[in-house]
Formats: structure tokens, sequence, C-alpha cells
């Protein structure tokens, strides 16, 4: 999701020549093409109580190929060799490697490497396996939305100093698509911080060539050096609002959505900390289970069109015609009922099996949110008219019992009743962690009446929210949209950070992390809001 009321035109331009870009201002992103050696640092993910996967990248002067090994000690002299692994990496995966090392002990703090045929080593990371058994407390840091040319990366940076994380995990949009002077437009992006290539990224080399900027980030490194990393896309990591079959940024002229599709899944696959796995549960000890889902383009079915809506004369007869036919279709879905149930039975086995939490990870927010009738007043007096029709059509659609948006689980209402009815039925302690709206939400979620879980949806890491596009106090916007949404109980719309879970057997509490600025290089953050909820509850104190 990109929270722009005003979409730029977007224009095909050429393939890329992988030297050919440089970045003034930002000398970890030049050049990124022709870097050799350990170009990237390291990073670890996919973790469980005795494994764990351990990511490179090494390009070396020459040859087709390059052996690696991966060595991992609990001292940080490396004095002991406890586990490790072999792999051969070469251009076909972008040089990048993955190696998953095994006989690991539950709960311990790791440090690993990797060894080049010549000797030389890459930084040192450091990891954490996941419990086994008991737990007291899990803390894990939670991200979203990091759009390079807003600004830094503070929200990383700021994480990877904290000393009190067990793991973090990003819950997609880790980079954009969009070409230079886009999205952001020129008069709002910061000086040196344009992702390579200039160009919108389309090919499997402009995706490659993408993450190689991202990935250099030096805030972005320190955090994936410190913590294992859960990750899973959005839709910029392919295209802006994406789905099975296209998204709003591909159009006809930049080729087949399944071949720019496949290059967008290929490149994340080779360049993040994860598994080939398209969803997979992980257990915290006997505390949690953490999911991690796929909502985006391999089964999602295509956004309703509330657009065509308005081209009717009787529009509130339009929009109730939409909203009990096309709206409330069962066969619209954001997993497919493959994964629907795959979910639905490992929530089960999790329940079943003591685990006093199931902690689902959606890319969009779930919670039900409603624009209210002063919404107009927001708005600046030299708004565009597009600006305005865009908030007069979200006026009309509350007043419809209709969603603000439908890129989320707000255009797909059956399937979250599938999903929220499934909760419930089997006594699940459910709370949603989600992203992509660029702002902060904490909500009640509930079903036919009855509580089925809560949500605590992310800020943005960088991203801008709400105060893009209007002019009214955040306070007041905030105090609106609470009033207005019946399962919305805080939010908030002008700041950017991450969201810390923290997890115990009788409470969950999530903070969320406000950043002083994204302008400048900071680590300074303060707690801009903390909830609670109870097990056995399903609702926040």
């Amino acid at each position: 999701m990109s929270f722009r009321i005003d979409r730029r035109s977007f224009v095909l331009t050429g393939s890329l020549g992988l030297g050919a870009f440089a970045v003034p201002g930002f000398a970890q992103v030049a050049n990124v093409s022709m870097a050799k050696g350990f170009t990237h640092s390291v990073a670890s993910g996919e973790p469980s109580g005795t494994s764990m996967l351990l990511w490179t990248r090494y390009v070396p002067d020459g040859g087709d190929s390059v052996h690696l090994r991966a060595e991992i000690s609990e001292t940080p002299d490396f004095a002991k060799i406890v586990s490790g692994g072999a792999q051969i990496s070469g251009p076909w995966r972008d040089w990048t490697a993955k190696i998953t090392v095994g006989g690991l002990k539950p709960g311990t703090r790791y440090h690993f490497r990797f060894v080049a045929p010549d000797g030389s080593f890459s930084p040192v990371g450091q990891t954490k396996t996941l419990p086994i058994g008991p737990v007291a407390a899990f803390r894990a840091a939670i991200f979203s939305c990091s759009n390079m040319p807003f600004g830094y990366f503070n929200a990383y940076a700021h994480a990877a100093r904290r000393q009190d994380l067990d793991l973090a995990v990003h819950l997609g949009d880790y980079f954009y698509e969009y070409q230079t002077g886009d999205y952001p437009e020129p008069k709002d992006a910061v000086a040196g911080r344009q992702p390579l290539p200039a160009t919108e990224i389309i090919h499997l080399a402009d995706y490659r060539l993408r993450y190689a900027s991202y990935r250099s980030d030096p805030d972005l490194q320190a955090l994936h050096a410190r913590l294992p990393m859960i990750v899973q896309w959005d839709d910029h990591e392919s295209s802006n609002d994406s789905w099975e079959g296209g998204a709003q940024n591909h159009q006809a002229d930049e080729g087949d959505w399944s071949i720019r599709r496949a290059a967008s899944i290929q490149a994340y696959r080779e360049w993040m900390p994860v598994s080939d796995e398209p969803w997979k549960a992980y257990d915290i000890g006997s505390l949690a289970t953490l999911f991690r889902t796929e909502t985006r383009v391999l089964a999602r079915t295509k956004q309703p069109d509330i657009a065509a809506v308005f081209k009717n004369f009787d529009v509130q007869k339009a929009l109730a015609t939409f909203r009990d036919g096309v709206w409330m279709d069962p066969a619209m879905t954001m997993m497919g009922s493959q994964q629907e149930d795959w979910l639905a039975q490992a929530m089960q086995a999790s329940v079943r099996s003591g685990q006093k939490w199931q902690v689902v990870g959606f890319g969009t927010v779930m919670g039900h949110q409603s624009v209210p009738p002063e919404a107009a007043s927001w708005l600046a007096p030299d708004a565009s008219a597009r600006t305005r029709g865009y908030v007069l059509a979200g006026l009309a659609a509350s007043k419809a019992g209709l969603p603000s948006n439908y890129d989320s689980w707000g255009g797909y209402p059956a399937a979250r009743a599938r999903f929220l009815k499934s909760a419930q039925g089997m006594g699940a302690n459910l709370v949603v962690i989600s992203g992509d709206s660029h702002n902060a939400w904490a909500s009640d979620l509930a079903q036919d009446g009855k509580p089925a879980g809560v949500e605590f949806a992310g800020h943005s890491v960088t991203s801008p929210g709400y105060e893009s596009a209007i002019a009214a106090d955040p306070r007041v916007v905030a105090a609106g949209l609470v009033k207005a949404s019946d399962e919305l109980k805080w939010c908030d719309t002008s700041h950017r950070g991450y969201m810390a879970l923290t997890i115990t057997p009788a409470k969950v509490t999530n903070d969320w992390l406000m950043v002083d600025t994204i302008k400048a290089p900071s680590v300074a953050a303060s707690i801009g809001h903390s909830t609670t909820v109870a097990r056995g509850r399903n609702v926040m104190v």
C-alpha cells in the first residue's frame, strides 16, 4: 500500500545497466553492483529451538561460482565451532548464500560468520534460537513499510541497539518498487537516499539491484546482524496493490505480470533470510506460536473496485448493491483455501498443545476502519479536486456501512469472518500483528458480536501516513477515526517507528515506539502508546 491520495502516472522506463548508476551522498549504495567480497554483511532467520538459517552474499574476483562455509559459536572469538555448513553460490542466485545450521541449543545467543575460499571472514553476526519449554517472557520488534527516499531507517537503528529483544519480525514493504521522483516526489525526498536503479523495478536484475541498495543501509545491516528476523512480503516487494493476477502499479506495456511476479519472488528468496516455504509456524517454547502468512500474490483475489460505484447516478443505491453483492462474495480471498485450511489446522494444533497465545502476522490491517463525517474539514483549503473526491467517497462509503480501504482485510469481509470464526471456535488467544497502512492502530477484533482477538497494527519505518494528505491536528484525526470505527480503540496517524511486542503467559503487551525524526540519522525514540491483552479475554484492558 502507498498512502497517497494523488497518485502520479507511472512511466515505463528502459532496462537498467547494472553499473550505470551512482547515488550522490549515499556511499553505502553507490556501485553496489561492482562490489567484491562480502558485500552486504550477514543476516539470520527462520529460527527454531535447534536450528537457524544464516545468510550472506559473496562476490569473488573471478570464476563462475564460489564455495562458502558458515561457522557458529557461543563465543565471539569462535574458539569452539558448535555447528556450520557449506554452500556453492553463483550468479544464478545473485551470489547470495543461505545455510541452515542445526544442533543448536534452545534460547541461546550465538555468534556466526562465513568463510570465503581465500580464508577471509564475513562480518560477525549475532542470532538467538527460540526457546523450548516454559518461557517467562519473549520480546519481538515488529517493522513494516520502509521507503528509503522518505528518510533514515532510525527505527532499525534504535532496535539494533536494544539488549532486550529476542527476535525481529518484518511484515512487508521491506522496500518500494517506484522510480526515482515518483514516491516520494522530489520535494519530499531526503537527499542522498535514492536507491538503485533509478527506474521502476520490473525485471529480475532490477529487483536484485533494489535489494542490494536497501541492504547496503548501515542501520538495516546492523539490525540483521543483531537479531534473527522472520520476514514476509506485502505488495511493494512486487508492485503496489498486487494480487494473484496483477497489480495497480503494473501496466500492460510492462510485460506479463506472471514474469514480473516470479522475478520479485526469486529476488526476495535470494536476498532475504527466509526459507522457500510460503507460510510457516514458529513455536516460542510453550508460550506462543507465531504464524507467518502470505496474503498478497499467491492466491489473493483482485481487490473490489468501489470506484466504479461512484459513476452511477444513484450512488447510495449503487453502494448498497455493492455492499450486499460483490463486497460480501465468499469467493473473495486473501490467503486462498489451501492456506486458510493450513492456518486453521496449525492454530488448532497450537491451542491443543497448550500454547498460551496464537500470534498471526498479516501484511494488511484487519480491524474495521471508517471515515467520520467531519473528515471533510480535515482537508487543507487548497486540497486538490482528486484529494477532496477521495475523502468524500470515503464518507459516502462509511455512510453505507462500508470500509475506507479495500486493499486490506476491509475488502474481504467473508474471508475475515472465516478466519475470526475459526479462531473463536477453537478457543484461541488471538493476537494479530499487521503493517501496510503506515499508521498505528489498536483494535478489538469481533465476529458476530463476540470478541475474537486483538490487533496491534504497526506504523511505518519511514513511509508517510495520514499526515501527508491532510492538514488537521493529528489528535483530532485520531479521535475522529476512533469514534467512527467500532473496533478501533486507539490510533496515531503522524509518527514513524516500530512496535515492541512482549509476550508472557498471562498477558501480551505492545509498545508503539516513535522515533524523533526520519530526516536525519538518530537513535532517539520513545514509547508513544502501550496496551495489553490478558489471556482468556481477547479484548484489550
